[in-house]
């Protein structure tokens, strides 16, 4: 019995030997399951499955952007990965910061050395105690309602930008979310206060703000600012307020344009054509751009432009009231002293009185 039982237990371990083997050696002989193994040694996928793109080159596309092809709605779901986040965080939180915060912190820096170096430009004769419009109440309700604006949207831009490490540590999380999300609110609704003002700031004075031949004397004296009893003629705006008002019509224009692109991401795609445009004169730009790349083109071309106008409009505000005497009237009240239209633009007050420009030169005054 125990005999029978070993030779039929040997048996069975026999077989299952010759199995194995025979298996074994097919496996091994097999043209079709020899293939993939060549095939792999060439560097291509097992099987063929796409093509002649190996691994490493499918993962360099999907890190690229390649798109697929998706069932769903929204179709940019057929981009895996986009890589080009990375590069829109690395320099938002990187150069665009750092440099944004030196630029407006050396404007303040140079403004407050130019004060305490020349002091405040006085009227030179001294207030006259007669006065000219210079500006009707729509020209300065224009002028207040893009100021007034911009100043918001300034300062609400800034706190997304810098608000986290300088007043979050003194507000507190919950207070700094709360004054956050208000002013993210006020500056999508603002915008379009400051958009009809500069509208209405280029319909009322782009026809006083061509540049001319007096611009050039102008320049050539640096306006004045640098040294007392000079006056360059000038007509009813001067070279410097005409840089001001194409800063802001130009670079308002632009802000708006970027800043509706960020209010409706992946419908208003402005940067395709920009840069086929500028490809004209040899740019050499990518006008293949996703919705999600132009929105994060958008988002840093209103960070840029907005750090520069914030600056600009730095000097502009120090020279419109604590810079110039008698400046500032010509915004609250619309009324300026004679003196000073004389000397600061004599051209115009000659166009006023119907006459001739008196004659001025360097820091001859002219008369009465």
């Amino acid at each position: 019995m125990i005999g029978t039982t070993l030779r039929n237990f040997l048996g069975m371990i026999g077989m299952v030997t010759l199995v194995a083997y025979a298996a074994m050696a097919g496996l091994m002989a097999s043209p079709a399951l020899d293939a993939p193994a060549v095939a792999q040694t060439q560097g291509q996928v097992p099987g063929n499955a796409l093509g002649n793109v190996n691994d490493a080159e499918f993962w360099r596309a999907v890190r690229r952007g390649v798109s697929g092809t998706v069932s769903i709605p929204d179709k940019k779901a057929g981009v895996l990965v986009q890589s080009e986040g990375d590069n829109w965080r690395v320099f938002r939180n990187g150069p665009l910061s750092n440099f944004g915060g030196w630029l407006l912190l050396a404007s303040v820096v140079v403004l407050a050395v130019f004060f305490a170096w020349r002091g405040r430009i006085r009227i030179d004769r001294g207030p006259s105690g007669r006065t000219v419009e210079r500006f009707n109440a729509l020209e300065r309700f224009t002028h207040w309602l893009a100021a007034g604006s911009f100043v918001v949207l300034g300062l609400t831009g800034l706190n997304v930008m810098y608000g986290k490490y300088v007043l979050m540590p003194i507000l507190g999380a919950d207070a700094f979310a709360a004054l956050t999300y208000w002013g993210k609110l006020s500056h999508s609704y603002i915008a379009f206060a400051f958009m009809i003002g500069i509208v209405l700031m280029f319909i009322l004075w782009v026809k006083d703000n061509f540049f001319d031949s007096t611009d050039l004397e102008w320049i050539s004296k640096a306006g004045g600012l640098f040294s007392s009893g000079v006056h360059p003629p000038a007509r009813k705006f001067n070279f410097g307020q005409k840089f001001i008002f194409w800063a802001v019509i130009l670079g308002g224009g632009s802000l708006s344009i970027s800043g509706l692109a960020l209010m409706f991401p992946f419908e208003i795609t402005p940067f395709a054509g920009t840069f086929a445009v500028l490809n004209v004169f040899g740019f050499g730009l990518p006008t293949e751009l996703s919705p999600l790349a132009e929105t994060q083109l958008s988002h840093l071309w209103h960070g840029i432009l907005g750090l520069v106008m914030i600056a600009i409009i730095i000097a502009h505000i120090y020279i419109g009231s604590l810079g110039m005497e008698g400046a500032f009237d010509a915004v609250s009240t619309g009324q300026v002293d004679e003196n000073w239209a004389r000397e600061n633009h004599s051209l115009w007050v000659a166009e006023l009185e119907g006459g001739a420009a008196p004659p001025q030169s360097g820091g001859e005054q002219p008369a009465e």
